[in-house]
């Protein structure tokens, strides 16, 4: 059996995807399974144990009628593998393309609003499985392609399997005695899903009172200007390593830590594909759709805004990003406190709460 998975970006999105390649895998152990990736997140699939191999997607490049070329030449090694089955998660106009150029025997694609309804999509599939339910979030949207192929779906599997030599490598680069370490991600792709870096600040500081606990604040180098800020709070409690990890080197840290408190952005999903306990900060998106998956309960969102949730990527309120300011640092801190998952870390949050 020969398989090809096409879900091209972003971070979270193929994180979602990833129990669909593990279940097909334990299905059918002799398979060949393939990936048509956006060359920024070969990384995270590079080495894959489930893996036969990456086909890179160039958005950009091949952007230019220039870079044609190139294409064919990648559309013609997809098919010269002729795959028995292509799996269209992308469910956009060029994932669509990209299946029905592929060739496979069978081509299988989603048919929600999101997948599958957008573009056009779904006129090349063969097969899609029922429409889900309004809501649904994105792992159980994807997943609902395989009982379509009668493969079962169970939680048997390592969603992020261990790399220990890069677990080695980050021990070896940085000082980890000590802890427990919490991590705080505090970037984002869309500034109006930040909450305040001083809000994050003045969490830092509401624990004072715990000088075990120790903090990582992790992120994209573009997002290197917050972690200073966060980390200016407590300088010699905090490593910031905004924009100085590779991508497995961050999976790793965040393996390590006791709980993550984090914005809507893509760590947050390797967060919980780890099962690691997080702490989410929602504002203009819907966790319903695409929080952190098996840990809804844990989300924070302003119920008392008429906007939220908006799912712009601007803010349009009269009172500019109230969905996040309007967290407060002392309520996320009482969550922490309070949440009987995160009590697990063996912090003494009740006793550091101010009163």
């Amino acid at each position: 059996m020969k398989i090809l998975i096409l879900k091209p970006s972003s971070l979270g999105d193929v994180i979602h995807a990833l129990p669909v390649l593990r279940l097909l895998k334990k299905h059918w152990p002799a398979s060949e399974i393939h990936w048509w990736l956006d060359i920024k997140l070969v990384p995270l699939l590079e080495g894959d144990p489930d893996l036969t191999g990456i086909f890179p997607f160039q958005r950009k490049r091949w952007a230019s009628f220039h870079r044609w070329p190139e294409i064919a030449h990648s559309v013609r090694d997809m098919r010269q593998k002729q795959f028995d089955l292509a799996i269209d998660l992308q469910g956009l106009a060029r994932s669509a393309i990209f299946a029905w150029l592929a060739n496979a025997r069978l081509t299988v694609g989603l048919n929600n609003p999101r997948e599958g309804m957008r573009e056009g999509a779904r006129a090349v599939y063969d097969l899609t499985p029922p429409t889900a339910a309004p809501l649904s979030h994105a792992v159980d949207r994807y997943l609902a392609v395989l009982p379509a192929l009668e493969v079962p779906v169970h939680w048997n599997f390592e969603w992020l399997p261990r790399r220990p030599e890069v677990a080695k490598q980050i021990r070896a680069k940085w000082e980890m005695d000590g802890g427990p370490w919490i991590a705080l991600l505090p970037g984002a792709r869309w500034d109006n899903k930040r909450w305040p870096a001083d809000h994050f600040r003045r969490l830092v500081q509401l624990m004072k009172d715990q000088p075990e606990a120790r903090f990582v604040i992790l992120g994209a180098p573009d997002e290197r200007e917050i972690g200073e800020a966060v980390a200016s709070s407590a300088p010699k409690r905090c490593l910031n390593l905004v924009g100085q990890t590779t991508l497995w080197e961050m999976i790793e840290w965040i393996r390590l830590t006791r709980l993550v408190v984090t914005n809507d952005t893509g760590p947050m999903h390797i967060a919980a594909a780890l099962r690691v306990p997080v702490v989410a900060l929602f504002g203009p998106t819907n966790p319903r759709n695409t929080g952190p998956y098996g840990q809804i309960d844990r989300v924070l969102q302003r119920d008392d805004l008429p906007c939220v949730p908006c799912m712009k990527s601007r803010c349009h309120y009269r009172d500019p990003m109230a969905c996040l300011t309007g967290l407060r640092p002392e309520a996320v801190y009482e969550r922490m406190k309070t949440d009987s998952a995160l009590r697990s870390t063996d912090l003494n949050l009740e006793a550091s709460l101010p009163h």
